[in-house]
C-alpha cells in the first residue's frame, strides 16, 4: 500500500480510536476518559467519579514514588511501604487487599487470582501517559477486584518525529535515578522506547531498593481504518522490604531509622506483552487485544516473623484476550457494546519455613538473621475467567444520557497439590494442607447510570453500581497457621469455603466551570459491602485470619477544585471527608459491630501552590493534611493525623536543558505511613524526613 493513499499516522490513529463524538472535546467539560469503555469518552457523559493525571503533571512532578502524584485526585491515598512499595485507599481504608484493579492501558496488571497491592511498582509510572482513576466499582467492561477503584497508566504516545529525552537525578539516603525515552515516526509506524533505572539506600536501615524497567510501545496504522498497538514492558525489582516495618512509639519518637526486620526482603520480575488491534468501520468499532503476562516474586514478609516466619516464591503466567464490538445508532445517539475477556493464568507457590534469630523479645525484638527449615507448601493453581458483558448508552433527551451495562463473571481455580492432604508441623506450628480440588465463582453484575448537562459550563451524574470480588490464591489455598493439627484442618477447610465480597454503590455528583479561571467537580457516594473478607488478628496470638465476616459502610463526600488566580498563579486542591464502618461484624465473642474502620482518617486534603509555567520555570508548594485515625479494629488506639509540606520546581537552562528539584517534607516533621496495634502496644511506620532530590533533564 502506498504511504500518499492514506491519512497521517496521527490522524489514523486518533480516528480510531478516539469515538466520533469525542470532536466536542474543544467544549467546556471536554476531558476525555479512555477507562470507562476502553475508549475514547468524554468524562461529562460518563457517570462516574474519575480522576485524570495528565502526562504533562507527570513530567512536572517527576514522582520517585506512587503517593507523591496520585493523592491529586481527591479521595485518593496511597502510601510508601518502602522502596515503590504502597498500600492504597480509595473509598476504602488504607489496605493490602484486592479491591482495586489495576490496569496498563485497559489491560490489568496481573491476573484477578494473583493479586498484590504494591501493583504501582509493576509499572513504569514516572514515564507514563498520564493516570485515569476510576472511583468506587468499574464499569460493566471490569470484573472481580473493581471495587475501590480502576486504576489505569497509560503509556506514553511515540512521537511524530525522531526524539530522545534523558534525565539524571541524584540525592538524599542514596537516591539516583536515570530515566531515558526516545522513538520516532516512519511511514505507517512509530515507536517509543523507555528505560528507568532508580536506586535508594533507604532512609531506614536495611531498605535499599533497586528497580530496572523498560517499556516498548509500536503504533502501526492497518489501511485507511484500522491501528495496531504493540505494548511491551519488564521490571525487575530487588528491595529489602522492610520500609513498613512498624516500630514502637519510643523508637518511633527517637529513633525512627531503626528496623526490626533486617532480613525480611522482596524480589520480583514482570514481563507483559500486549498488541491492541482496533477497526473502525462507519458507525462501529471491532477491538481485539491479546496479551501475556509473567510475574515472579521471592518474598521474605517481615509482617509474618513474629508468628508465621516464612519465605515463599509465587509464579504466575496469563493467557488472555480483550475482544470489544461497538456499534452506534443515529435515533437517540444510541450506542451498544459487547464484549468478553478470557483469561487462563497458570501459577504456582513454593514456600519453606524459617527459623529465625532474634535479639530482644516481644514485639520490640530484632530479627538478624535466620535457616531455612521444612517446606509447607508446594501448589500448583490455575486460574480461568470467562466474562461477557454488554454495555449500552442513549440520550432520550439531548441533555440527557442513559448508561446501563450487565456483566457475568465465570471464574474457576484449579488446584493442584503437591503435598498429602495432612497438616505439616515446622516450628512447632501447623500448616493446613487443602486437597486437589476446583472452585468455582459465578457472578452477574448490573450497572445503572445517567448524566444530565444543565448547561455547557455543569454536569451532573448518578450511578448505581454493583461489583463483587472472588477470594484470591493466597486466601483459598495458604489458610491462616496454627497451634495444632486439628486446628490447621479446620482453617484449609474454612479457607475454601469463602464467599465472594458484594458490594452495591450509590453516587451522586456535579462537573462544572466557573467561567475560563475555575473548575471544579463533586461527589457524594455510599457503599456497603456484604461478606466481606476481613482480617481478624488475635490480640495474644497476632495471627491474622481471613474470613466472610460481615457487613461494612463506606461513606464520603469528594471534592475537587482547580483555579487560575493569575497568569502565573494557580492553586489545585482535592479534598475529601469519610467514614468506614464496620456494620455487622463479630466473630466468637469479639464484636466490632458499629466501631469504625481501621487506617481510615475521615479527612484528606491535597493542596498544591503553582507560581510559573513548565517551559519558563516553575515551583510548587503542596500541602498534604491528614486527619486522625483508628489504629486497630477494637477502636482502642488513635492515631492524632499530621500535616506535610513538600516543594518542587524547574528551571530550563537552555531549550533543550533544565534542572528540577523536589524537596519532601519541607518542615522534617515527624509523622506516620501507618499505625497498628501489636500485643497490646501501639506501633508506627515512620514517614519519610526530609528528603532532597535534584537533576538535569536533557532533550534532543
Amino acid at each position: 500500500m502506498k504511504n500518499s493513499a492514506m491519512p497521517p499516522l496521527a490522524l489514523a490513529l486518533l480516528a480510531a480510536v478516539m469515538p466520533a463524538r469525542a470532536a466536542a472535546a474543544d467544549q467546556a467539560l471536554g476531558e476525555v476518559t479512555v477507562t470507562a469503555t476502553r475508549e475514547g469518552q468524554l468524562v461529562a457523559e460518563t457517570p462516574a467519579s474519575i480522576g485524570v493525571i495528565k502526562e504533562k503533571t507527570l513530567r512536572e512532578v517527576r514522582p520517585s514514588h506512587p503517593s507523591e502524584i496520585m493523592g491529586q485526585v481527591p479521595g485518593v491515598w496511597v502510601n510508601v511501604t518502602g522502596g515503590e512499595g504502597h498500600q492504597t485507599a480509595i473509598r476504602q481504608p488504607l489496605t493490602t487487599s484486592p479491591v482495586y484493579l489495576y490496569l496498563e492501558d485497559g489491560i490489568p496488571t496481573r491476573s484477578t487470582g494473583f493479586f498484590n497491592h504494591n501493583a504501582l511498582y509493576e509499572v513504569n509510572l514516572p514515564m507514563a501517559g498520564g493516570i485515569e482513576i476510576n472511583k468506587g466499582p468499574g464499569s460493566a467492561l471490569y470484573g472481580s477486584d473493581a471495587i475501590g477503584g480502576v486504576i489505569n497508566v497509560l503509556t506514553r504516545k511515540p512521537p511524530t518525529k525522531a526524539e530522545i529525552e534523558g534525565s539524571l537525578e541524584a540525592g538524599s539516603y542514596g537516591w539516583k535515578r536515570a530515566l531515558l525515552t526516545g522513538g520516532n515516526a516512519f511511514g505507517d509506524h512509530a515507536f517509543r522506547a523507555d528505560l528507568n533505572l532508580s536506586h535508594t539506600d533507604g532512609w531506614r536501615d536495611h531498605t535499599a531498593y533497586d528497580r530496572q524497567s523498560g517499556t516498548l510501545r509500536w503504533d502501526s496504522a492497518i489501511g485507511n481504518d484500522a491501528v495496531l498497538k504493540t505494548v511491551a514492558t519488564v521490571s525487575n525489582i530487588d528491595q529489602e522490604t522492610a520500609g513498613s516495618s512498624a516500630i514502637s512509639k519510643n523508637d518511633y519518637d527517637h529513633n525512627p531509622r531503626t528496623n526490626y526486620t533486617p532480613i525480611s526482603l522482596r524480589k520480583v520480575q514482570a514481563f507483559r506483552l500486549s498488541s491492541a488491534y482496533e477497526r473502525e468501520s462507519g458507525n462501529s468499532l471491532l477491538s481485539i487485544t491479546p496479551y501475556y503476562r509473567y510475574d515472579n516474586m521471592d518474598l521474605l514478609a517481615n509482617w509474618t516473623l513474629a508468628y508465621d516466619p516464612t519465605r515463599y516464591t509465587t509464579e504466575n503466567q496469563s493467557f488472555g484476550t480483550q475482544i470489544k464490538y461497538r456499534h452506534d445508532f443515529a435515533p437517540l445517539r444510541t450506542r451498544l457494546i459487547v464484549g468478553v475477556d478470557l483469561d487462563y493464568s497458570p501459577g504456582s507457590r513454593l514456600e519453606d519455613s524459617i527459623v529465625p534469630t532474634r535479639i530482644g523479645s516481644g514485639y520490640t525484638a530484632i530479627y538478624t538473621s535466620y535457616r531455612s527449615g521444612p517446606r509447607v507448601y508446594d501448589y500448583d493453581v490455575s486460574y480461568r475467567g470467562i466474562s461477557p458483558y454488554v454495555h449500552g448508552e442513549i440520550s432520550p433527551l439531548p441533555k440527557l444520557r442513559l448508561t446501563g451495562g450487565l456483566r457475568y463473571d465465570s471464574v474457576t481455580y484449579q488446584f493442584t497439590n503437591h503435598f498429602a492432604n495432612t497438616p505439616i508441623l515446622a516450628g512447632g506450628r501447623y500448616y493446613g494442607q487443602v486437597a486437589d480440588t476446583d472452585i468455582d465463582f459465578n457472578h452477574l453484575s448490573p450497572k445503572l447510570g445517567a448524566t444530565y448537562a444543565f448547561t455547557e459550563s455543569l454536569n451532573g451524574f448518578v450511578a448505581y453500581n454493583h461489583a463483587f470480588r472472588t477470594p484470591s490464591e493466597g486466601q483459598l489455598f495458604r489458610p491462616a497457621v496454627a497451634g495444632s493439627a486439628a486446628a490447621a484442618r479446620i482453617a484449609a477447610d474454612s479457607a475454601q469455603l469463602l464467599k465472594p465480597i458484594k458490594v452495591d454503590s450509590y453516587e451522586i455528583g456535579v462537573r462544572g466551570k466557573l467561567g475560563v479561571a475555575v473548575n471544579y467537580e463533586v461527589s457524594l457516594y455510599h457503599m456497603t459491602k456484604k461478606d466481606d473478607i476481613l482480617s481478624f488478628k488475635d490480640p495474644v496470638s497476632n495471627i491474622s485470619t481471613a474470613t466472610n465476616a460481615g457487613k461494612t459502610l463506606h461513606r464520603g463526600v469528594e471534592f475537587g477544585l482547580g483555579a487560575q488566580l493569575a497568569s502565573l498563579w494557580r492553586i489545585d486542591s482535592a479534598l475529601s471527608y469519610a467514614k468506614h464502618t464496620y456494620e455487622t461484624w463479630k466473630i466468637g465473642s469479639t464484636d466490632y459491630s458499629g466501631k469504625e474502620m481501621e487506617l481510615a482518617p475521615r479527612v484528606i486534603a491535597n493542596s498544591r501552590l503553582t507560581f510559573g509555567h513548565g517551559e519558563r520555570g516553575l515551583a510548587q508548594l503542596e500541602w498534604l493534611h491528614f486527619g486522625s485515625w483508628w489504629s486497630d479494629q477494637a477502636n482502642s488506639a488513635k492515631y492524632p493525623g499530621h500535616d506535610v509540606l513538600n516543594l518542587r520546581g524547574q528551571y530550563p537552562l537552555a531549550r533543550d536543558i533544565s534542572l528540577f528539584a523536589n524537596l519532601h517534607n519541607l518542615a522534617d516533621r515527624r509523622y506516620a505511613e501507618s499505625t497498628g496495634v501489636t500485643s497490646g502496644f501501639e506501633t508506627f511506620a515512620p514517614g519519610l524526613p526530609r528528603t532532597l532530590t535534584a537533576g538535569v533533564q536533557a532533550k534532543w
